[in-house]
């Protein structure tokens, strides 16, 4: 071998700066993603039945409310008050939001926008002094999976099975339609404290939200300290949920022949539409 063909095979060091820097930038580049354009979410609770599953994945879109000092991935910034390039949500968005109580990621649905009137009588929806149409349609049925008991001291009652004799959890839905039209399914399993509130008046640079599962949701109509969201300020808006990825039934273990079967039937299911 000659000299040359020697020095060629000799290998090139590493040069670890330049490979430090090139995994800051992929990092960077993530963090920019994930804070200004999209990012994942999982659904861990059932406050959004029947619209949503626990075990649901879905896409967030972070530009179509602008950004606040809550929109980086990572909580950084001083508080601040207002939106950079804000904007409003529509009434019935299923919207990502910051808790005030811990900044945790929850998500709800967009009741009331400011100077709205939002009011619950006897479990019916009341806008600006106005029921909000609420029609009983077919019961939802959701299998009982390791995501989905029915154990719960309000679900209990509704554990039974379908035609095919597979558990399941047999929840009374209602469809709500929004004076803009829009409509969307609610769940309403009895009379509960909140299902009566006195009405309440949405501030300027606030917003109010529900779960769809109206019985079994910390939203607005609780304040903070009592665990839900009271008022929720505009800067807490984090984004819009687009449409579902996937879904998982919680049956999963480590054992990578058990993912298949814990895949629902759930693929690219759009949210936010006109009529859901």
């Amino acid at each position: 071998m000659s000299k040359a063909a020697g020095a060629a095979a000799v290998k090139k060091p590493t040069n670890w700066a330049y490979e430090a820097w090139q995994l800051f930038l992929l990092v960077l580049a993530v963090l920019a993603v994930h804070s200004f354009v999209a990012k994942p979410f999982f659904i861990p609770s059932g406050s959004m039945l029947p619209t949503l599953l626990v075990g649901d994945r879905l896409i967030v879109s972070k530009f179509p409310y602008g950004y606040s000092y809550l929109s980086p991935s990572l909580n950084v910034l001083p508080e601040m008050p207002g939106r950079l390039f804000g904007s409003l949500p529509a009434r019935g968005d299923i919207a990502v939001i910051k808790s005030p109580a811990n900044k945790d990621d929850w998500i709800k649905r967009v009741i009331g926008l400011p100077g709205d009137s939002v009011q619950m009588r006897d479990g019916q929806l009341w806008l600006n002094g106005k029921p909000v149409p609420k029609v009983r349609v077919a019961d939802t049925l959701i299998p009982v999976s390791p995501n989905n008991d029915c154990l719960t001291p309000i679900d209990a009652q509704y554990r039974g099975t379908d035609e095919q004799g597979r558990d399941v959890c047999r929840l009374p839905t209602y469809r709500e339609t929004l004076p803009s039209g829009r409509s969307y399914l609610v769940l309403d399993l009895g009379m509960m404290p909140k299902d009566n509130t006195p009405p309440m008046v949405v501030p300027e640079g606030h917003i109010f939200l529900m779960g769809d599962n109206r019985d079994n949701s910390e939203d607005s109509r609780f304040d903070p300290v009592e665990g839900g969201l009271g008022m929720l300020p505009i800067e807490n808006l984090v984004g819009r949920a687009e449409f579902i990825t996937h879904s998982l039934d919680g049956s999963a273990s480590w054992n990578p022949l058990t993912w298949p079967g814990a895949l629902r039937d759930r693929w690219l299911i759009g949210l936010n539409k006109q009529s859901d």
